[in-house]
């Protein structure tokens, strides 16, 4: 029985849990199940709460106005309080919020990765400060109090979404943290709910990060709003996944691209005969689409051609490596003097998955020692084989997914 199937079957986070535990998808674990019942009480308080919100929101004439914020200011109503999972790296943070995302009957929700949503939120930034200008020149005039577009963006995502379930907090970038408190701020006050998954503590958040001090606002607000829960079981889901495949394939044939097929499925909770229902997604790259060929569950699929072969850049391999906590890439070739910018581009790729700990999974067309033979560049290629060779390793397999702030 698959995850997907045994959603279908009830309706709480609980007994979602025990079918999964039933079918022996999951074993025993003491802190998932302290999870599952904070996801269960979410579940119950999320159904009230969002029944009451629109009722008031469906008798207000201002249907402009955030809902959650309407009925907030109307009813006095305080939100539910949200969850934040912390812990290592494949212990089910992020299948537990897939159960409960999956099985809540609230319409107005959104799951994301939150790399993806603080670059909509960038975006979204820009977009009304290019307006402002815009409007400044033809001569309209702003308020000082209306200088400010983080309230505009917030009321935009609470009309949006009651709920908002984040994959993999974390915040290494100073822009991010400087928009963070405020945000949030207004968020909660429009009464937005929040489930997030994150390898860090919160106090550990932007660790070291460049002027700290603005973003710890943020963290008090995360553990005012927000139930703290480590899920630090014994059992590693993700590696074990792993666990015994072989990571490099060479060469280039069948039997390679259908073990990496049977590796995917694994790692995604999918019937490897439902190989072409998977879905494809896109990354906003610096205002360009990047096109995913095949995405699910962190686990993105693509050619080295489309990566490698096309004017991609590190702005690209760093959103991809900042997205996903799995990639695998199909028929890598031997470099010679004639691909040097392939190679050049396949080094700085590996060099953003490293950097974020991204597991690496490939078929290429020969051992990993000889696959650049070209001239230009040996010297820095030997940091790619190195690092290549590590990442098939045990260590570097069981270390989570996410770029460390270093002193």
């Amino acid at each position: 029985m698959t995850m997907k199937q045994a959603t279908k079957q009830s309706e709480g986070p609980e007994a979602e849990y025990q079918l999964l535990l039933q079918a022996g998808e999951l074993r025993p674990d003491i802190s998932q199940n302290r999870a599952v019942n904070a996801l269960e009480r979410l579940h119950h308080e999320l159904l009230a709460y969002s029944e009451v919100t629109n009722k008031r929101s469906q008798r207000s004439s201002s249907s402009w106005w955030p809902f959650s914020a309407l009925s907030r200011n109307i009813n006095n109503l305080t939100a539910p309080k949200g969850i934040y999972f912390y812990g290592g790296v494949g212990r089910g943070k992020s299948m537990l919020m897939d159960i409960f995302f999956s099985v809540s009957p609230i319409v107005q929700k959104k799951r994301v990765h939150f790399h993806e949503f603080m670059l909509d939120v960038h975006a979204r930034l820009k977009a009304i400060n290019e307006h402002t200008a815009q409007k400044r020149k033809q001569g309209f005039r702003y308020s000082s109090g209306n200088n400010d577009p983080i309230p505009q963006v917030a009321q935009e995502i609470a009309n949006e979404a009651l709920l908002l379930c984040f994959d993999e907090l974390q915040v290494t970038d100073i822009a991010d943290a400087m928009v963070l408190t405020r945000l949030f701020d207004v968020l909660f006050e429009l009464g937005i709910v929040v489930v997030a998954t994150s390898n860090r503590l919160p106090d550990d958040l932007y660790k070291n990060g460049l002027n700290r001090q603005r973003f710890l606002p943020f963290i008090e607000q995360i553990k005012e709003k927000l139930d703290i829960i480590e899920l630090n079981g014994p059992t590693d889901y993700r590696y074990n996944r792993l666990k015994g495949a072989q990571t490099y394939y060479f060469p280039i044939n069948e039997d390679a691209t259908h073990q990496l097929a049977i590796t995917f499925f694994q790692l995604t909770d999918r019937r490897i005969e439902d190989r072409d229902k998977v879905p494809s997604e896109e990354l906003v790259v610096q205002g360009r689409k990047l096109f995913v060929p095949k995405a699910a569950k962190g686990v993105a699929v693509f050619s080295f051609k489309r990566l490698c072969a096309n004017p991609l850049g590190a702005a690209d391999y760093l959103a991809i490596a900042r997205t996903y906590h799995t990639v695998i890439m199909v028929a890598i070739p031997q470099f010679s003097q004639d691909t040097e910018d392939q190679a050049k581009r396949f080094i700085l790729f590996i060099d953003a998955l490293y950097e974020y700990g991204v597991k690496f999974l490939c078929s290429a067309a020969v051992p990993v020692q000889l696959l650049y033979c070209g001239s230009e560049i040996g010297f820095e290629f030997e940091r790619t084989i190195s690092r290549l060779m590590e990442m098939q390793s045990e260590d570097y397999l069981t270390k989570g997914h996410g770029k460390a702030i270093l002193d």
